[in-house]
């Protein structure tokens, strides 16, 4: 059965216009920079430029345009025999266009476009907030447009050109947003990945995507890459973010030379000013727009199932998401969010850019200042990562675990009794989720809804006073006031129940980076737990069977495939591995494995027909030699809600049961040891009653799932993205996973 948004078509696309002209890269003026390599001469850059970007056009087609006017005098030395193709963002750029280009506010064609709107809408309201980089910075839509304008321009004169590839490996901040929506408004593309991958696996991604220059965080990760990577690498030029030149590690650049932000916004003002002057003179310039079409990113995939590949995203794949994800995060003017994630995953990029045409409030943080930051700013939203939530939910139980005997009890008993009116809540709302097609008895839901009612009805008035002595404080200290919305990995339901039951709305989506990202998410009047929502506008979302691909009905369980204006071009230059994934109608393969919900016009079901719910990947799939297939998934989130376990990997691949590698969490496990009073003399526990706890603690949380772990290896070491268990977006490696605990796997079944 297909699901598709109830929406129109999306409107048509401006077609493109002539923008901004980018001579100055010829008629910048000499000037000394704080270089440790001072870059070459304008007129040597023009030298350097290949012979096809400096020939004539003679004809307009398309989005070109040649302007021909009187030359400036031979003495100015500065007017162009031949024109240089450069492209801009048509409406962020249309000031500096003779005429102008017809746009209007809301005419998108790039995705830098969006800060020409922001600027105009919200000029001096503050959009971001960086505390923790030197110096701290608090930038107003206006500044931020600023911004991006001279970074872009600033990369223009020093020789990048449209369709050229740079590496922006960084982490979040205010100037990487400004470096990112730089590198796109020149019609080139960015190539992105954060500083906790590996060394080789930012060389491989820097050589497959043939990236010709390099923009770095700061010296420390400049300095660690210094000998492993850039010595290796071709770079024209490298671009540092944050901190000073003089700490970097000069002996490996080997010519190359070293800009910091300030030299290139720097020279991007004045490059912009001598663009203006060059114009009233009358030079003759080609120029181009991008296109919804040009590919504005390349994202590598976290590869938790092998070698990463190049994801091409396009403006118009970007742009679906930015002009539709209000839907599901209804954001006005001066909310605050704040932000952790890494920028160069899909989920957190495509959300800022929504966002910030909402003249919202963005404060960045990280997982250390987290929980100061959430009493600090107080943001009415938060996106992030099911860990996060998990953190959050972790941290609150701690909290209560702590309190006074008296004060333990109270909390955990009205909790319990939020759960069961929100239970009761759901009934009679229709939002229990059911893969059941079958329309229950009207006798049946009559009895089942007043049931529901009279129980809610009595909890109520305590449920009431949970918020007043326990949630209150809760919400103090986290703010959240409007919703957390957590995609990029399955929301474990003990978790989403928690925040329902405590009045923090939590909306789960659900997307890939090949889907840029989201597919579908819970809307706020409608948040069904359990699902993550209805899709996107223009997306239309099917359920085929693995083996046959036929079209399942609502309620039948197989392959999700997704349609719509946000599926990736491809992956870059693999082409074999994009027809695996994308067919020739469009419908991308996702590789998960879902259903969606039946409609049922009547019962406790009958606001989620049409939703999509999830339940695991199909390549993580496990298959017993007794034939039956088993989602870890589901098993290792039930596990999960165990205090003792810290993390846990389901095995049994040709096995005849399931087996578990678990890190425990050795200071609850002691806590618990304690007190059954099993420690020995010396206050230790022996590795077989740890087992015997663990085994304690599975049967406890795991008595619903359908398939029980057999035998455990406890593992000590933590998997962590430093040690390559998992990925930056804290996403498991199963392969890695059990490629290196093989020989333990073995043992385990022996």
């Amino acid at each position: 059965m297909l699901a598709s948004s109830a929406s129109g078509q999306m409107a048509a696309l401006c077609s493109p216009s002539p923008t901004l002209p980018t001579a100055s890269l010829l008629l910048l003026r000499r000037r000394r920079l704080r270089l440790l390599h001072p870059p070459p001469s304008a007129a040597a850059l023009l030298l350097l430029l290949p012979a096809r970007r400096r020939g004539r056009h003679h004809h307009r087609r398309g989005g070109v345009l040649r302007c021909d006017a009187a030359a400036a005098s031979p003495s100015a030395g500065s007017t162009l025999e031949n024109p240089v193709r450069r492209k801009c963002s048509p409406l962020l750029e249309s000031a500096l266009l003779p005429g102008g280009n017809g746009l209007t506010t809301h005419d998108w064609m790039a995705v830098p476009d969006i800060w020409r709107t922001a600027a105009e809408k919200y000029a001096d309201r503050v959009a971001l907030v960086d505390p923790y980089h030197e110096p701290p910075s608090e930038l107003t839509y206006k500044q931020l447009e600023q911004e991006i304008l001279d970074f872009s321009q600033g990369l223009r004169a020093i020789g990048v050109a449209p369709d050229e590839k740079i590496a922006l490996f960084a982490d979040n901040s205010c100037r990487w947003l400004v470096a990112d929506q730089g590198i796109m408004a020149t019609g080139a593309i960015n190539v992105v990945r954060g500083t906790r991958s590996s060394d080789e696996e930012l060389f491989q991604i820097y050589t497959h995507s043939e990236s010709i220059a390099l923009v770095v965080d700061s010296p420390q990760f400049f300095n660690r890459l210094a000998e492993s990577f850039i010595s290796r690498i071709n770079a024209r030029f490298i671009v540092l973010l944050w901190g000073e030149k003089s700490c970097l590690n000069s002996e490996v650049v080997n010519g190359i030379p070293l800009y910091d932000f300030k030299d290139i916004t720097q020279l991007g003002r004045e490059s912009r000013n001598t663009l203006r002057h060059s114009h009233e003179q009358g030079q003759q310039v080609v120029f181009e727009t991008i296109t919804p079409d040009d590919v504005a990113t390349l994202i590598y995939t976290s590869g938790t199932s092998g070698t990463p590949k190049g994801v091409m995203l396009t403006h118009r794949n970007l742009l679906h998401q930015i002009k539709n994800l209000w839907d599901f995060v209804p954001a006005v003017p001066g909310d605050r969010f704040l932000s952790m994630l890494p920028p160069w995953h899909a989920y957190e990029r495509a959300s800022e850019y929504f966002i910030f045409t909402y003249g919202i409030q963005q404060v960045y943080t990280t997982v250390k200042y987290l929980k100061e930051d959430l009493q600090r700013y107080q943001p009415q939203y938060i996106v992030s990562v099911p860990l996060v939530y998990e953190i959050l939910y972790s941290s609150i139980q701690r909290q209560i675990s702590s309190s006074s005997t008296a004060r333990k009890f109270v909390a955990l008993a009205l909790i319990k009794i939020s759960l069961l009116y929100m239970e009761a809540k759901r009934i009679y709302e229709g939002t229990v989720l059911s893969n059941n097609p079958v329309k229950p008895s009207f006798i049946v839901y009559m009895v089942n809804w007043l049931s529901a009612r009279i129980v809610a009805a009595l909890l109520w008035p305590l449920h009431n006073l949970a918020k007043t002595l326990v949630y209150k404080k809760i919400h103090s200290a986290i703010g959240i006031s409007k919703a957390g919305i957590s995609g990029g990995g399955s929301l474990p339901m003990h978790v989403d129940k928690f925040f329902e039951a405590i009045g923090v709305k939590v909306q789960n989506g659900y997307g890939l980076t090949e889907t840029s990202p989201v597919v579908a998410a819970r809307r706020p009047f409608c948040n069904v737990l359990g699902t993550v929502g209805h899709p996107v506008k223009h997306t239309e979302i099917k359920v085929v069977d693995m083996e046959t691909g036929e079209v399942l009905p609502d309620g039948s369980k197989g392959v999700v495939k997704v349609r719509g204006p946000q599926v990736m071009k491809g992956y870059y230059k693999n082409p074999s591995a994009t027809n695996k994934v994308l067919d020739q109608e469009g419908w991308f393969d996702t590789g998960d494995i879902g259903w969606i919900a039946p409609h049922c016009p009547t019962g406790p079901s009958r606001k989620c027909g049409g939703m999509l719910v999830l339940e695991g990947r199909a390549k993580d799939t496990i298959v017993l030699t007794t034939g039956e297939n088993v989602e870890p998934a589901e098993i290792e989130e039930a596990a999960s809600r165990s205090d003792l376990i810290n993390q846990i990997v389901v095995v049994g691949q040709d096995k005849r049961r399931i087996g578990a590698l678990i890190v425990p969490n050795y200071d609850e496990v002691l806590a618990t040891a304690k007190r059954k009073s099993i420690l020995d003399g010396n206050n230790e526990l022996a590795k077989d009653k740890v087992l015997n706890l663990l085994y304690d603690e599975l049967r406890t949380w795991m008595v619903d799932c359908s398939f029980q772990i057999g035998p455990i290896l406890i593992v000590d070491e933590p998997f962590t993205v430093d040690n390559g268990l998992l990925t930056p977006t804290l996403k498991l490696r199963r392969d890695k996973v059990t490629a290196k605990y093989h020989r333990e796997i073995d043992a385990l079944y022996k």
